[in-house]
């Protein structure tokens, strides 16, 4: 029944919304009462704004796993929050006067049996939001809270600063959802296909490539002054909004980013030769860009591509979910009683189901990688293969697509079926290294962790070697094993040009992605200052996603080049080896030019 891994689950084993257990379709949010994750069912998310003095929370109403519990003074009436029927439950737990709110006293309250510092049968009523039917409690409400209860103390214990810190960084990011996927995924896109259409422009792609580097450079040194400004104001306030932690995070943040662009500058300076030289390369692979303007689309095509497999793997995934059973976790609370908590538990058979789907999608995932490099470097070696270059245009891209699919996806397959087997084996080892910490043996999990150096190593070795076989196939036609074997003994013969050109060319990309994160994150860091500051807890969390999916975004259409730019090296060297005794090469002056100033 996939309703009960898309439903939420209370703390009796009953599934919100549903008949599954005990009739709960009249109670489809569930209201988190402890840390552990244990809560009841309850008709709606409880919004407090106009029904309380604050707005906020009425600390003198709790809600229980036996129901709602009020004492005097409460705020609100005993019908406001809905809670499903528990009073047969062998596991609910009810409240008194003594075990919840003993001397009336919210202070009392929040060290008493029922609520336990937030690990207990009860919590107070606070306002909330609802995120995919389960009730979060809103971070001006959780302060609140811990204002009202916590007034006499100076700091919080581990369990709930932890608690509060991913409270707050949940609360964070779903305040400022629509601006994370607005700038992450729109503005970044925008800024990355504009980016890409300059690269492709011949003379504007020195200009470009150099003013991303500087203006990477100014962003994170202006970013960094501007977070120090911000940190300087927010401790200067009287009186004071910010707490004491945002300021000294932000203050930290500044030094970080100032630290950057700093390292960043003195990169530039002291590879300044190399990076020219790399550009003539970049300028290569530009050009053939600019005769295939399609080609900017192969990324969009194998998004469509993984969001097309993610469907039936969701699908396949949810219902697998589904096939585990409930189990009771009891946690001790003092005076002989426990709380109950359900939590699922999965067979043999489920598990290796679960192992199955991850491979397919390690498989499937590297896969539609494979196919895009494919076209990419088919493309661009058509381009350099061509005499007459002006008969290169996007129904070239439309070729290399139809080679490939009808050619060379058993190509693609092998190699990503070698490189899904790798990270397959890193994830049973991370599985089996978290079992050894249980057990705390130093000397296995050192072995352990070498291992698993190794394996990303030797991920990483496979990834390159798949690279450039797919070039190899690109270029001659052949099949996996003997295109991996030629690219290898292909760069053994020129480590040298290929290493320094490569990892310059890669460097220069790697700026460009920082340009277009820096850029999206700090636009997206300004709107939110100005429209929803003063509704967070911090912007660092929402500016953090930003700048993960903005850099998700332009690293998959700049690997573009940098698959061109590999292709072009690679048909050059081909190209020398096999024409330049006969005087036939296909490799124009340019590209001779910026080979030989290199080598010089």
């Amino acid at each position: 029944d996939f309703r009960v891994v898309l439903y939420p689950l209370d703390f009796d084993g009953n599934i919100c919304g549903t008949d599954y257990g005990k009739n709960m379709t009249d109670f489809p949010f569930l209201f988190y009462i402890n840390n552990y994750g244990g809560g009841v069912c309850v008709n709606d998310c409880p919004r407090l704004e106009g029904e309380t003095a604050d707005n906020l929370t009425d600390i003198r109403t709790l809600v229980t796993y036996g129901g709602l519990f009020r004492v005097p003074g409460a705020e609100l009436n005993d019908t406001f929050i809905q809670i499903g029927d528990y009073t047969n439950s062998s596991d609910a737990l009810f409240c008194s006067t003594e075990n919840c709110f003993p001397n009336n006293s919210p202070q009392e309250s929040w060290d008493s049996l029922g609520v336990n510092t937030g690990f207990g049968y009860a919590y107070y009523a606070a306002d909330s939001y609802s995120v995919l039917q389960r009730c979060i409690i809103t971070t001006t409400a959780s302060s609140r809270v811990r204002e009202l209860v916590r007034a006499n103390s100076t700091m919080l214990d581990a369990g709930e600063a932890g608690y509060s810190f991913w409270n707050d960084l949940y609360a964070d990011i779903y305040a400022a959802r629509l601006y994370i996927l607005g700038f992450g995924f729109a503005f970044a896109l925008f800024t990355s296909f504009l980016y890409v259409f300059i690269l492709r422009v011949p003379l504007l792609l020195s200009f470009t490539i150099w003013t991303s580097i500087l203006l990477t450079i100014a962003f994170f040194v202006a970013s960094g002054y501007y977070a120090y400004s911000q940190a300087s104001t927010w401790s200067s306030a009287d009186p004071q909004v910010r707490s004491d932690t945002t300021i000294n995070v932000v203050r930290v943040s500044s030094f970080v980013l100032f630290g950057i662009g700093a390292f960043l500058a003195l990169l530039a300076c002291c590879l300044r030769r190399q990076i020219q030289l790399a550009v003539g390369c970049v300028k290569e692979a530009g050009r053939a860009m600019h005769r295939m303007p399609g080609i900017v689309f192969v990324p969009v095509l194998q998004g469509a591509g993984f969001i097309a497999f993610l469907v039936p793997l969701t699908f396949y995934g949810v219902h697998l979910a589904s096939l585990g059973d409930i189990m009771t976790e009891d946690f001790p609370l003092g005076s002989g009683l426990e709380i109950a908590v359900r939590t699922w538990n999965f067979d043999p058979f489920v598990e290796r189901c679960a192992w199955y789907l991850l491979f397919c999608l390690f498989w499937t995932g590297n896969f539609i990688v494979a196919v895009g490099d494919m076209v990419i470097a088919m493309s661009v070696a058509k381009w350099y293969f061509a005499r007459n270059k002006k008969r290169i245009n996007s129904f070239t891209v439309v070729g290399s697509v139809k080679d490939t699919l009808y050619y060379h996806l058993g190509t693609c397959a092998f190699g990503s079926l070698v490189l899904a087997t790798v990270q397959l084996l890193r994830v049973i080892l991370s599985k089996i290294q978290r079992e050894v910490k249980k057990a705390n043996s130093r000397i296995a999990n050192a072995l352990l962790c070498c291992c698993q150096c190794c394996l990303w190593c030797f991920e990483k070795c496979i990834k390159f070697l798949n690279k450039n076989a797919y070039i190899q196939t690109a270029i001659f036609g052949t099949a996996f094993c003997k295109s991996a074997r030629e690219a290898f003994l292909l760069i053994a013969r020129n480590a040298g040009r290929i290493g320094a050109i490569t990892y310059v060319s890669g460097a220069i990309l790697f700026i460009g992605k920082l340009f277009i994160s820096a850029a999206t994150t700090s636009a997206s860091f300004y709107v939110m200052n100005e429209l929803i500051g003063d509704e967070v807890f911090s912007l660092a969390g929402p500016t953090i996603f930003v700048f993960i999916i903005s850099y998700f975004i332009a690293d998959m259409f700049l690997d573009i080049f940098d698959m061109g730019i590999s292709t072009v090296l690679q048909c050059f060297i081909a190209d020398e080896e096999m024409f330049a005794d006969r005087g036939e090469c296909y490799a124009e002056g340019r590209l001779r030019k910026y080979i030989d100033d290199y080598e010089g």
